[in-house]
């Protein structure tokens, strides 16, 4: 069966016999196919379209005369049938759904993800700057002067007293170097026990000097003895104390002209420290060759500067830092005393 559109416009009766419209039909049969209309056939519908049969038996057949062809009829159901624009918009937005869900998915996989990578992977480290060489710029190691297995240079005049004056600080009046000495016997530096005493520890270098002092008041012999290790320097500085306390030794001071012979005659004030396998000593008396008072601070003074300030931040600091030790000598330790500078070694009382 053939189907076409249909509406009232187009409805029309089966002609009476003799009309024009029987004329068309007392020809030859019409051709198999739809009755000619007056409007344009539309398009036949889709096959998957749902039509129902027809439930009106097809109108009785006229023996008499040729009959122009049947009415076309649309048959529908009572209910409406799901067409293919309404079933391919459902699936268009059962599309859209499902897209959007699986989006959504994706999305929060990713996120975890990230989160997961941000927790494994180490914090960024920050661009290095640009550095100095630090072989070039790190100072050199450090002497070790704790024994002369580490610290094997012999001690020079002139490392410790290398010009004619001797300043200390900037604005401090200098001390006039008199005169230098190095020897490789430490007996020409002291006396009795004491000489025994350095000789017994290894002592082999006295390299000392006298000097006067910026006033003119006071004369200066010190130095610097070079024992084996820093335990034997540190056992004469023990013994020292009780050899001068006994009177049974002393430290000799240096001449240098007739006007200081009183190095050698007067009573002294002396003073000895230990650093490394060191031990700086100096000696002080009154130019005028006239006691020295205990609480005499001038002289107390000399003895620091001479020790303390010269031989030990200065001479010795300057060899620790020229060496290949890693680590610098503990602080120095020190002592102090009188001698007497006469004939028969006594000792004056403090």
């Amino acid at each position: 069966m053939v189907y076409r559109y249909e509406s009232e416009e187009d409805a029309f009766e089966d002609p009476e016999p003799g009309s024009d419209l029987d004329v068309l039909g007392a020809g030859p049969p019409p051709p198999a196919g739809p009755s000619p209309s007056r409007f344009p056939a539309p398009s036949l519908p889709r096959p998957n379209q749902l039509v129902l049969p027809s439930t009106q038996p097809p109108p009785p057949a006229r023996v008499s005369a040729p009959i122009a062809a049947p009415r076309s009829q649309v048959y529908t159901s009572a209910q409406p049938v799901e067409t293919p624009a309404r079933r391919s918009g459902g699936r268009l937005w059962q599309v859209l759904v499902g897209g959007a869900a699986v989006l959504v998915l994706l999305a929060l996989c990713g996120l975890g993800a990230a989160a997961l990578l941000a927790d494994r992977d180490p914090a960024p480290q920050p661009t290095p700057t640009y550095q100095p060489d630090a072989a070039a710029s790190a100072p050199a190691q450090r002497q070790d002067l704790d024994s002369r297995d580490t610290d094997q240079a012999p001690l020079t005049a002139k490392e410790l007293f290398p010009g004619k004056e001797l300043k200390l600080a900037d604005g401090q009046a200098a001390y006039q170097v008199l005169k230098t000495q190095s020897s490789g016997s430490c007996a020409v530096a002291a006396t009795d026990e004491v000489a025994n005493l350095l000789t017994l520890l290894g002592c082999n270098q006295a390299v000392r000097a006298t000097l006067r002092s910026p006033g003119g008041d006071h004369l200066i012999t010190t130095g610097l003895f070079n024992l084996t290790d820093k335990v034997s320097a540190e056992r004469a500085r023990d013994r020292i104390r009780q050899i001068l306390d006994d009177r049974r030794g002393r430290f000799r001071g240096l001449t240098a002209g007739t006007d200081t012979d009183a190095l050698t005659s007067a009573p002294a004030r002396v003073g000895w420290q230990v650093r490394g396998h060191y031990l700086a000593y100096a000696l002080v008396v009154r130019a005028d060759g006239t006691a020295v008072r205990s609480g005499d601070t001038k002289i107390r003074e000399i003895l620091f500067d001479m020790i303390e300030v010269h031989l030990s931040r200065g001479v010795l600091q300057r060899r620790a830092e020229t060496g290949t030790a890693e680590q610098p000598t503990p602080a120095p330790t020190q002592g102090s005393g009188s001698q007497n500078g006469s004939g028969d070694d006594e000792l004056p009382g403090d």
